[in-house]
């Protein structure tokens, strides 16, 4: 049922994530010692339950909680991923969270906008002179990495870096990763590091209007960031802040090709679009599960899980879950209950949701304009990880 290391899974779970809902409201998963939780409602809950977070430093030791402290030699991604908005909780959270949502403001974001809407027109029209090409590579990722590089301050010479580095960092929040992968996010994350101190230390000499600078200058005027919270809330702007955006675009596009009437309608009608991406993105959601630590015993379903248990939320599930949408395995570009988790929920949610719907809008919206018969030129095959799932390349002809 639940194979998260099988291609034919990752290339639709829908099937599976619907048997483990007709089986019961929570399922013990070995291979990665892991409680999966695939109701809505419970999903939608949890995330805001304070028994749970996505640390349990701020409470246990290691071996307090009985979990095994990581290797040593993956120290650097630890350090880096810990001190991230992500991994924190209150009261670290809280006081960082409090100084990064001013740069998402919507005013802020509002005032992105144009930029956001002139590198989208420049890249479409990029696509469009070629006659196509691949929609991922050319269109979905330079975009969010343009605009969140835009807003961290660097240079347009140095943006060619941040994918990868990201993508390698990224490798660590999949189900078991390999040792590889470990080796890999490690590298990334010592010289994205070095790359952001660097950054740091010239905006110090030399401040600008980007958020590098703001984040210094809240430093400077007692609100307690220290330069590993600087370095760690860059790399996860720029990680949350592309990664979902870059596989919505690919694996909505993805979707509209297998739904020619649902594609037709929003063609006709381009007035669909703030409700398309919202559908997309629960049709089929980019970061499948989310996962949280047990603080406290909690029960679901009649099922206690203990402390120190993990547990794996299924937005993918959740999403699709007919006790809360109305024919969930249908695209409706019109949908108007959509009260999707894609962006999460509680005080992890994703505070750059504004920002990735403008993002969004813009290309969707530049690619039915410039092409509006654009079709698909191969099958696409998808990215061997799960938890964040995404296509490998999705080609278009125009």
């Amino acid at each position: 049922m639940f194979a998260p290391w099988s291609p034919a899974f990752t290339a639709d779970p829908y099937p599976a994530y619907a048997e483990l809902r007709n089986r019961g409201r929570v399922h013990w998963f070995e291979p990665t010692r892991q409680w999966l939780v695939p109701h809505y409602a419970d999903v939608s809950a949890l995330l805001r339950d304070r028994r749970l977070g996505r640390t349990y430093l701020h409470r246990f030791t290691h071996e307090e909680f009985g979990r095994t402290p990581p290797p040593p030699g993956h120290e650097p991604f630890h350090t880096l991923n810990d001190n991230g908005l992500l991994d924190l909780e209150a009261p670290d959270h809280t006081r960082i969270r409090r100084l990064v949502t001013k740069a998402f403001t919507p005013r802020t974001v509002q005032s992105l906008e144009p930029t956001v809407r002139r590198l989208a027109d420049e890249l479409v029209r990029g696509l469009v002179k070629n006659g196509g090409g691949d929609l991922l590579a050319e269109v979905a990722e330079p975009l969010p990495v343009a605009v969140i590089a835009e807003m961290l301050g660097i240079p347009e010479s140095d943006r060619g870096l941040l994918r990868p580095w990201s993508a390698d960092i990224c490798g660590m929040f999949e189900l078991n990763p390999s040792e590889e992968a470990a080796a890999r996010a490690v590298r990334a994350s010592v010289e994205f590091s070095a790359y952001l101190r660097e950054l740091i230390a010239e905006r110090r000499a030399r401040p600008g209007g980007d958020l590098v600078s703001a984040l210094i200058s809240a430093h400077d005027e007692g609100e307690r960031l220290s330069e590993q919270e600087m370095v760690s809330t860059c790399v996860l702007l720029l990680n949350a802040g592309h990664e979902a955006t870059v596989n919505t675009t690919a694996n909505g596009w993805w979707t509209l090709f297998r739904h020619p009437a649902e594609l037709a309608r929003l063609r006709a009608d381009h007035t669909l679009l703030p409700t398309a991406v919202e559908e997309l993105m629960r049709y089929d959601t980019p970061l499948q599960m989310f996962e949280r630590w047990v603080l406290d015993d909690i029960e679901i379903g009649g099922t206690v899980v203990p402390r120190g248990s993990e547990l794996a939320l299924l937005f993918g599930s959740a999403n699709r879950d007919p006790a809360r949408f109305e024919r969930p395995g249908d695209l409706d570009l019109g949908r108007a209950d959509n009260p999707h988790i894609t962006f999460g929920a509680g005080i992890h949610y994703c505070l750059g949701a504004p920002l990735a719907r403008v993002e969004l809008a813009a290309s969707f919206g530049e690619l039915l304009r410039q092409a509006p018969a654009m079709r698909l030129a191969a099958e696409p095959e998808w990215k061997p990880g799960y938890v964040i799932r995404g296509l490998r390349e999705l080609r278009v002809e125009v």
